[in-house]
């Protein structure tokens, strides 16, 4: 099986940062325009880029994890390449992905105003995850900025498979922070629910940013799902 991981909204492979050491062989690999290339402006277009890069490294058994619009891209994938995969981890995501019309607003207003953006938003955000990472992360998000993020909640807005989420047949894995308030885990239980295989780890104590807050029991919950798919 091959594993790759891909990262959500202005974000980059470098989240996965955690995962990427305990799963020595999985790709995590930058979306477009993240901030090398030419932005999607559609999660469906994102999926179509995702599928030629499997299909051009000859990926076989993909399990492909996404994290928020990354777990929205999985899900598209699933229902228009299903061939590609044996199993879908959604973490933190759901099957529709709405955005606060405020926080739309306010990356409008910050378009032009990288470093407050990253003072009055990405920096608070990730607050919570360990200084090391911090380290690596927030220059990359810094490169990747604020016109790319509201590009891709603009994405996630759009988006909405909540009708067709029982046409997924792949064995799945839903992710989910305790505590998180952008995609709660009320939205992780609808994936549990209407995917026809799927099983929900919820993570005490993380919001989110699970993936960086909690990366023994990600890792965990992971490996146990690539076992039992692997039988």
């Amino acid at each position: 099986m091959k594993l790759i991981f891909i990262h959500g909204s202005g974000a980059v492979g470098a989240i996965w940062y955690f995962q990427k050491q305990h799963f020595v062989d999985a790709d995590t690999p930058d979306l477009p325009g993240h901030p090398e290339g030419r932005l999607c402006t559609s999660i469906e277009e994102y999926v179509d880029w995702l599928h030629g890069y499997i299909q051009e490294r000859g990926y076989k058994d993909v399990v492909l994890a996404g994290h928020s619009m990354g777990g929205g891209i999985v899900l598209m994938h699933a229902l228009k390449y299903p061939r590609d995969l044996k199993g879908i981890i959604p973490v933190s995501s759901g099957a529709r992905l709405r955005v606060l019309p405020s926080i739309l607003d306010f990356l409008r207003n910050k378009a032009d105003d990288t470093q407050g953006w990253m003072d009055e938003m990405i920096i608070p955000l990730h607050s919570t995850v360990d200084e090391k990472l911090q380290k690596i992360l927030l220059p990359k998000l810094r490169d990747v900025g604020p016109a790319a993020l509201l590009n891709d909640f603009l994405c996630c807005d759009k988006f909405d498979i909540m009708d067709r989420v029982g046409e997924i047949k792949l064995p799945a894995l839903a992710i989910v922070g305790d505590r998180d308030n952008m995609t709660p885990p009320k939205y992780t239980q609808y994936l549990a629910s209407h995917l026809p295989d799927c099983r929900m780890a919820v993570i005490e104590g993380a919001s989110h940013l699970v993936v960086m807050e909690k990366p023994d029991q990600v890792n965990s919950a992971i490996e146990g799902f690539l076992k039992q798919i692997a039988t």
